[in-house]
């Protein structure tokens, strides 16, 4: 039975915020909320949950986990990033993006494309994303809540928990989310490519 926890989408309890990253600390996997839609996640160097939530999400070796990130800095420790990517990070970050980058020797491996080397990357703009990744203090391992056989990502907690209450070890209700996904953009090749259209916009692409 996972815990679920109520935490206010604009003034996250502190005390909840604790609570949550003790769980994930301790090899827990947690659902919770984002810009775009609800995701799942554990800590980056628990190899168990990973797997957990590739069981819960039917994924291949192939699935491009992405990183959320508080900053920056954050992506380019965990990332290769050039100055031309640097910018457009720069000015499409916080948002509903997830951004394909070659990954540094700091992401596992296991958590890799195992062809490309590649890692998703992202800077949510959600306050109990943000709060959960500062009291962490390093990125938080990460992919959309989509379920086997569904098109599109849970937007309901409270009917998350009737259906992963016995396979996750954290819920947290933030209120319903949006049914898109992130939109999803290769920086691997000389011009962006997207992967997959999402909540974000990409007009701002023509411009570079």
């Amino acid at each position: 039975m996972s815990e679920y926890y109520y935490i206010h989408p604009d003034n996250p309890q502190r005390r909840m915020i604790t609570q949550a990253v003790e769980i994930i600390h301790k090899g827990g996997v947690v659902v919770y909320p984002t810009d775009s839609s609800y995701a799942i996640g554990c800590h980056l160097g628990n190899k168990q949950a990973a797997e957990r939530i590739r069981r819960i999400r039917q994924l291949d070796k192939h699935h491009n986990f992405t990183l959320m990130c508080r900053d920056l800095s954050e992506i380019s420790q965990y990332s290769k990033v050039d100055n031309i990517n640097y910018r457009l990070l720069k000015s499409q970050t916080p948002g509903p993006y997830t951004f394909i980058l070659p990954a540094t020797g700091e992401v596992p491996r296991r958590l890799l494309n195992p062809k490309r080397k590649t890692i998703g990357l992202r800077i949510p703009e959600n306050l109990i994303v943000m709060a959960l990744l500062e009291e962490l203090q390093e990125p938080l391992m990460s992919c959309t809540l989509i379920l086997p056989d569904e098109e599109f990502p849970m937007t309901d907690p409270q009917q998350i928990q009737l259906q992963l209450e016995n396979q996750v070890d954290l819920i947290i209700d933030g209120g319903y989310s949006g049914h898109q996904p992130t939109t999803v953009i290769d920086l691997t090749n000389d011009q962006p490519e997207v992967l997959r259209q999402g909540k974000g916009e990409i007009n701002w692409l023509v411009k570079h």
